[in-house]
């Protein structure tokens, strides 16, 4: 059976259904940022290697100090990157700087700034002490042989000084799918053009294209004008160039939505084409026998964008064997909507005093506001079946800023 105007949830079943199966690549460390991990990221060795001094000053044996010396005779000096030293005499102390890896006979740190120095002389000059401190011990933060980073982490600097860490000059990653985006409609001119009355520029394609950037996957841009043979004919050169396509507007039951013909045409299966939300009903989703894939979004920019956020970016996750992980907020203003449909809806992020977002609601003039989404940081999912929203009710809540 077609599936029709399906629900929310149905939708995000199917994609899963048809996620990527992306193959790998081995890339230098220089060349790995923003890639998406094909492999774990193991601790060859415990973190840190040994018992490391983070403080420079002197390094005694606790007991010491416990029986009431205060004055130490500096033995020798251990600095960072040093073999390990010993301490012979028990009563005396060695110098060490921050890195250096404990020495035989010590166990506790004092930093310079509680000692006085006097020639081969330190002289502790606070009452109390914590036994081993100023030393990070051997495997305290990761043992050998853990696992660091999951494959399927995005690769930030974070996890590049990671992968140094643990040796990985070269790493091996996921191929992400070659991806082309369509702009459609006789209505769009270039950005650098001055547009009729009758027209606007061309914008959904590049708030696309540059979530994608965020994501890692970089894509062409490509404008169809309403012309069903070229349609016909530039699809069909590029079915077998690209991997992902994502095509805006086209798609509703206007006279010149060609764009479902065209693909039915070219044998790309449709798995859905409208879902029961708002905004963005008019979604079209399909992959061909060569396993590419099709996502058609609508027209209108802020429909587009949802699309983005709630459908695509769940798509990629899976693809990459990530589980997308839910994000919670409180809402901080009543909200009334009666349609029987999902709810995407526009929302300003703020964090109260006890640490939790509240989002407020901030409705748009439609799905053609997408000036709108400058004031917002992303979408509350208002489920069916409801129609009243209360302040203080908890939702999910999709960002598109980063800092969220």
């Amino acid at each position: 059976m077609e599936n029709n105007f399906i629900p929310y949830e149905k939708a995000l079943s199917i994609l899963e259904e048809h996620k990527g199966n992306f193959s790998t690549e081995t890339l230098t460390i220089e060349d790995s940022i923003g890639q998406y991990l094909a492999e774990n990221l193991v601790a060859d060795r415990d973190f840190p290697p040994f018992d490391r001094v983070t403080m420079d000053g002197i390094a005694i044996a606790f007991k010491t100090f416990e029986k009431g010396q205060r004055e130490y005779n500096i033995e020798t000096t251990a600095a960072a990157g040093a073999p390990q030293a010993t301490l012979q005499d028990p009563k005396k102390c060695i110098e060490v700087m921050t890195g250096a890896i404990k020495p035989n006979g010590v166990d506790t740190v004092i930093r310079y700034e509680d000692l006085t120095l006097s020639g081969e002389n330190a002289i502790i000059t606070i009452d109390t002490l914590n036994y081993k401190q100023n030393v990070h011990f051997k495997g305290m933060d990761i043992a050998q042989g853990s696992v660091i980073v999951p494959a399927g982490k995005q690769l930030s600097p974070a996890e590049i000084n990671i992968a140094a860490a643990v040796g990985k000059a070269e790493i091996q990653v996921y191929r992400l799918p070659k991806t082309i985006i369509f702009s459609t409609g006789d209505e769009l001119v270039a950005v650098d053009e001055t547009p009729e009355l009758h027209q606007i520029r061309r914008s959904n394609v590049y708030g696309i294209q540059a979530t994608l950037k965020e994501w890692g996957i970089i894509a062409d841009l490509h404008h169809l004008a309403d012309d069903k043979t070229v349609m016909l004919k530039t699809v069909s050169e590029m079915l077998h160039e690209y991997d992902l396509f994502i095509f805006t507007g086209g798609v509703s039951k206007g006279k010149f939505d060609y764009l479902p013909e065209v693909l039915e045409e070219l044998k790309v299966k449709k798995h859905f084409h409208k879902i029961q939300q708002r905004p963005g009903k008019p979604f079209w989703f399909g992959t061909n026998a060569s396993g590419k894939k099709i996502f058609a979004l609508p027209g209108n920019p802020v429909s587009s964008f949802v699309c983005v956020y709630m459908y695509l970016r769940f798509w990629l996750q899976k693809s990459l064997g990530i589980e997308p992980k839910t994000q919670y907020v409180k809402l901080k203003n009543d909200v009334e909507f009666k349609p029987d449909l999902v709810y995407f809806l526009e929302a300003k992020l703020t964090r109260v005093t006890d640490g939790s977002l509240m989002a407020e609601a901030i409705k748009g003039n439609g799905s053609g506001d997408f000036a709108n989404l400058v004031k917002t940081d992303g979408f509350l999912i208002l489920p069916q079946n409801k129609s009243q929203f209360f302040a203080n009710e908890v939702y999910p809540f999709v960002p598109y800023r980063t800092k969220w």
